[in-house]
């Protein structure tokens, strides 16, 4: 949609532009350039050249390496017809001050003439009340199916009343909502029509980085745009996004292209694109796609039931930088660092205990800390998973049946523990929390931070922290800590619990 959805510098929006290749030009001269459109036969390319030498005496030149650019022209062809533009009709509460819910000013206000005059003339409209607004905005879609089954993100379609879909033959349709999944922001659609042209689907796992890809969307209402660029990274992590790698490109998108899909050089979908990082609102450099992947899991659930559920492992995590990594002994700083296990939760369950590092999940390797939160919400809850863990110096292997995201666990009733007060080398004055501070607070074992200096007052830790392990090791008194931080090597891993939050905070030793 036209409409933006901010998170930090983040805004949501579809996708953008036009197209332009352009050849270098080295110091030595002008090249030649040869374009081909062999697209069915495989990549196209376009050979680059160096002309002959102009001084005849001269010793032969060394031809130059072949340059292969891409020629996007079948593709844009072949699936141009099966991508659409999508009208949307909704309405927002607006108070007479003119704010909408979730819209700027001006979308408030529309073309009402009275409530302009409020805003311009008396600073507010009637106090406390409110009107329904008309909203429009815009996207773009893809069909995946000859019936009339089309992709798109779900804040294209958020608070829709009406979605138009129009093709570029011109004919418009009246489109259905299947559903739709903020988590991963994938919405289905479906117009009654038949033989329809359909988008080839490719396997995400096979993209790589630097891979040419194009995209074909509405920008601004301009349909079958055509934009291309490359793969800059895959499975980025964006804030508030935990169930999408996301693949990351410098193909231009704006406002529109939302819901597009992004095509590798074989003509195949490989993402939806989705977001762009903007301090403007258009485009600076970086845009995101759902990768395919992850969009026909979601949309497959939502044709056959009309919803998505997503599993739940019931754990924070954290990432593995290189400070955890030497603290834990690990080879390389990878995998999801278990911060906080959920009390009678599927981990919880299975024997995942804070501290632990998960490396894979039914063998499938866990690199970054989003890759498991990935893993599990896309897996059918009800599911037994098979994870590898680091735990203490070595792996161990654990099942775990899934949870669902929805199901509400209960409070376990907190133990009791004897105080004590002490002060370590870590740089930090100890004791153990009484009855009322374990009950207040909920943390069964763990020790009181009254006070924070030297080493780990530089890496972050705070008074008033409750330090619950080192480096994985549950410490309920000050000799338990001493014991451990001796061991240690140049740095050590404490999990501290802050307000409601559990986090490690790696601490370098001298």
């Amino acid at each position: 949609m036209s409409q933006t959805t901010p998170t930090g510098s983040k805004t949501f929006k579809r996708t953008v532009a036009a197209l332009a290749i352009v050849a270098a030009i080295g110091a030595g001269g002008a090249v030649a350039v040869k374009q081909s459109n062999a697209v069915a036969a495989g990549t196209p390319v376009a050979a680059v050249t160096a002309p002959p030498s102009a001084n005849a005496g001269a010793p032969a030149a060394v031809a130059a390496p072949s340059i292969s650019l891409p020629d996007f022209s079948v593709v844009a062809a072949n699936n141009g017809p099966a991508v659409v533009n999508i009208d949307v009709r909704g309405s927002t509460k607006a108070s007479y001050d003119g704010q909408a819910q979730g819209q700027g000013r001006a979308e408030a206000f529309g073309d009402d003439p009275f409530l302009e005059f409020f805003r311009r003339f008396q600073g507010q409209g009637p106090r406390g009340g409110q009107r329904e607004v008309p909203t429009h905005g815009m996207g773009s879609g893809f069909i995946i199916s000859s019936d009339g089954i089309i992709l798109t993100n779900a804040h294209v379609v958020r608070d829709a009343r009406e979605v138009t879909v129009k093709l570029t033959d011109r004919r418009e349709f009246r489109a259905k909502v299947l559903g739709s999944d903020p988590k991963t922001d994938v919405a289905v659609l479906k117009i009654d029509a038949k033989n329809l042209p359909v988008v080839p689907l490719a396997k995400t796992d096979n993209l790589k980085v630097g891979e040419w890809v194009l995209a074909i969307g509405s920008p601004y209402g301009l349909d079958n745009t055509v934009t291309a660029g490359v793969v800059s990274a895959k499975g980025r992590s964006l804030p508030d996004d935990q169930y999408v790698p996301f693949i990351q490109t410098d193909v231009a998108v704006n406002p529109g292209n939302s819901g597009g899909p992004l095509f590798n050089a074989r003509g195949e979908v490989v993402g939806i694109n989705s977001q762009i990082y903007s301090q403007t609102g258009g485009y600076q450099g970086l845009s995101f796609a759902i990768p395919i992947d992850v969009a026909t899991t979601i949309a497959n659930q939502i044709v056959a039931t009309g919803k998505v559920e997503h599993a739940k492992l019931g754990v924070t995590v954290q990432e593995v930088g290189q400070d955890i990594a030497d603290s834990f002994k690990l080879a390389t700083p990878e995998g999801a660092l278990i911060a906080n296990v959920e009390r009678g939760g599927p981990a919880d369950k299975a024997g995942l205990k804070a501290g632990d590092v998960v490396r894979s999940m039914n063998g499938k390797k866990v690199v970054s800390s989003i890759d498991l939160p990935a893993m599990v919400g896309l897996t059918k809850p009800g599911s037994t998973v098979k994870l590898e863990v680091w735990r203490q110096g070595k792996l161990i292997a654990l099942d775990a049946k899934l949870g669902n995201l929805s199901d509400k666990v209960a409070a376990v009733a907190p133990t009791s523990d004897r105080a004590e007060q002490a002060s370590s080398k870590l740089g930090l004055s100890l004791r153990a929390l009484d009855p009322n501070e374990r009950r207040d607070s909920g943390i069964a074992n763990g020790l009181l931070i009254e006070d924070a200096g030297g080493a780990a007052q530089s890496a972050g830790v705070q008074p008033g922290d409750v330090l619950l392990s080192v480096n994985g090791y549950a410490v309920s008194n000050v000799d338990q800590v001493r014991q451990v931080v001796d061991k240690s090597g140049k740095s050590v891993a404490l999990l501290i619990q802050r307000g409601g939050d559990t986090i490690f905070i790696p601490v370098r030793l001298g």
